[in-house]
């Protein structure tokens, strides 16, 4: 199963194959084909873009407050119009859709080495943001807006027909 009910971050997990033994006939055709079907969805990614991930997952785990003038925090709602902030949120994107595999120390190492890394670089008064205007209150999740259409394709689509 990809995700709980909640769709919490990492509640992915790898089960073991059962051990089978050296002869391949041991074990029924219908099962080899039930072991290629969990793999390839266990591999697919969770979610089909970076602008995916931003609404439906990360403006949500942030719930700081932003804001112009003397705001500690920034973020734009039109995220996707800054090449820095483009690149560090596909990155993180990314590196949560590799580590979400990763039962037992996934969501650590995420947290840790990446959006530790990228977030308070994004929301620094310097950052790419530091000219937005988009506020929230605190509780809220970061302002969001919608990018043009196409600007970001589904992945898992790409992948399909490729």
């Amino acid at each position: 199963m990809l995700s709980d009910a909640t769709g919490s971050a990492f509640s992915c997990s790898r089960s073991t194959p059962p051990t089978r033994s050296a002869d391949a006939g041991s074990v029924p055709a219908g099962q080899h084909e039930d072991r290629n079907l969990a793999r390839r969805l266990l591999l697919e990614l969770f979610y089909g873009s970076a602008d995916d991930f931003v609404r439906e997952r990360l403006r949500f785990m942030y719930s700081r407050r932003v804001g112009p003038g003397n705001a500690s925090f920034r973020w734009s709602a039109r995220w996707w119009e800054h090449p820095e902030a483009l690149a560090r949120i596909d990155a993180l994107w990314r590196s949560w859709e590799h580590l979400r595999l990763d039962a037992a120390t996934g969501s650590s190492t995420w947290w840790i080495e990446h959006a530790d890394h990228h977030m308070p670089i994004l929301m620094s008064p310097e950052g790419p943001f530091a000219k937005s205007e988009d506020k929230n209150t605190p509780g809220e999740p970061l302002p969001y807006e919608a990018p043009p259409a196409g600007l970001f394709p589904d992945m898992r689509r790409q992948h399909h027909e490729g």
